[in-house]
């Protein structure tokens, strides 16, 4: 693939020869790596390096057309500027599309920092070592159904015809492992756990290894839960799963197409305790997967959401700001239609509370460690859900594994309840969280 810069050089020159004035071009590559096994061999391994380019192009008139290609090359460059050139002339009149306004802006940090690959034999020999480890750490887990471990560098970069022009490059390394079990005369169990970091060195394999192995025997005697309502915790896990299955809230593009629990004058309303508050953060210190800029060139920032339970902000493309009347907020996908979505939570509470809640001494509270079911049992813009989990019923520091059961409530009272967040955070593939403590939810068992 060409340098950046040789990209820009042939991109403006294909443009001058078409008599193109106005484009941007969104592109990155993905060279990945993965490993996979079964009962200590290799199931899967794939190498796959992917390249794409989206391109946009603004005729005389001022709409605009887009196309994507993977062709990399000049011809392939020369191709899709002439083809989104065509496609202009049939673009909407309303609304178009236009440069972010902060596409040339300094970035808040330039990122450039990739990790060696490992050899693929690595890979496996450290997956066979953890499957050997999960099915002798306890006699009821049979096998390791689900593992992988994978290795992706990344490069984004964007241009435009106005001078913008932005790179960033990183890596990642992620494992995921997780467990079945078989007993005569009971259900089959499950558990698992998730790491990643930038490579295979600083990866926490044996945290990964003890997370799972923790609660897959925590799972082994399990009991049916009465119906009835309980107070409930939330694994950071979970507790960001159902934020991210609701961020239409905080969704810009969401609010315009009447596809948000949010109204444009929801800012500035308490919507959740004042416990809460919630930031997007593409360049918190613990993100292994950072966003230095968006798909239109627009440089990333903390944004905070929900700030001592006020919703103080929404998520904005260059399109969705300039309708609200604000800036972008570096949140954009480039696409035929431009996208809003959220980067990496950080949930947090900065007040103190008079009382401080613990599992330890807690009586008959429903700790859920992992939500099941979120495409079917969440009505995003009703703002309800019924979700199947896995959890434990905790009474003193006991954990009783719940056999099965199903949560069920309205998202925005769920945000109100909350009566306790945990000072502590713990990273997750989504962002940073403590444990959430929720008043009452109902709970459906057998």
């Amino acid at each position: 693939m060409p340098t950046i810069n040789e990209l820009a050089t042939q991109a403006k020159e294909v443009a001058d020869r078409l008599g193109i004035h106005k484009f941007d071009i969104y592109g990155s590559t993905v060279d990945e790596s993965s490993a996979k096994v079964d009962q200590g061999k290799p199931d899967q391994v794939k190498a796959s390096n992917r390249s794409s380019v989206t391109v946009r192009v603004w005729n005389d008139d001022q709409t605009m057309g887009i196309t994507s290609t993977t062709d990399v090359d000049s011809v392939g460059l020369a191709l899709a500027l002439k083809t989104a050139y065509e496609a202009s002339f049939f673009g909407v009149k309303e609304n178009v599309p236009d440069f972010s306004p902060a596409a040339t802006a300094p970035l808040a940090r330039e990122f450039a920092e990739k990790a060696p690959q490992a050899p693929i034999s690595d890979l496996l020999e450290k997956l066979i070592t953890a499957e050997k480890v999960l099915t002798e750490a306890h006699p009821a887990i049979a096998s390791v159904p689900y593992n992988g471990l994978a290795q992706r560098d990344i490069d984004h970069f964007y241009l435009n015809s106005d001078g913008a022009l932005r790179t960033e490059a990183y890596s990642t390394t992620s494992l995921y492992l997780y467990t079945k079990t078989e007993e005569d005369g009971k259900k089959p169990r499950s558990a698992g756990a998730f790491r990643i970091s930038r490579g295979l060195e600083t990866l926490d394999v044996d945290g990964c290894l003890k997370e799972t192995v923790e609660k897959t025997i925590s799972h082994l005697d399990y009991q049916k839960i009465p119906t009835g309502k309980y107070r409930v915790v939330f694994s950071p896990e979970a507790f960001l799963s159902l934020l991210g299955a609701f961020s239409n809230l905080f969704n810009a593009q969401s609010i315009l197409d009447n596809q948000s629990l949010s109204k444009p004058e929801s800012l500035g309303t308490q919507i959740a305790s004042p416990l809460l508050s919630v930031a997007d953060d593409a360049l918190h210190p613990d993100n292994v997967a950072i966003a230095t800029f968006d798909g239109e060139g627009t440089p990333t920032q903390r944004i905070p959401l929900i700030s001592d339970g006020i919703l103080v902000n929404f998520l904005h493309s260059a399109g969705t700001a300039k309708r609200f009347n604000t800036d972008p907020t570096g949140h954009a996908n480039m696409g035929a239609k431009v996208t809003v979505s959220p980067h990496f939570y950080h949930v947090f509470t900065s007040k103190q509370t008079e009382q401080a809640y613990s599992l330890d001494t807690a009586e008959n509270v429903v700790l859920i460690d992992d939500l099941h079911a979120l495409h079917a049992g969440v009505k995003a813009l009703q703002g309800s859900f019924s979700l199947p989990f896995d959890g434990w019923l905790v009474n003193q520091g006991e954990r009783t594994s719940i056999e099965s059961a199903t949560v069920a409530g309205d998202f925005l009272e769920l945000l109100n309840a909350i009566v306790y967040v945990e000072p502590e955070p713990h990273l997750t593939p989504g962002g940073v969280c403590p444990y959430v403590w929720v008043g009452e939810l109902s709970i459906t068992g057998e």
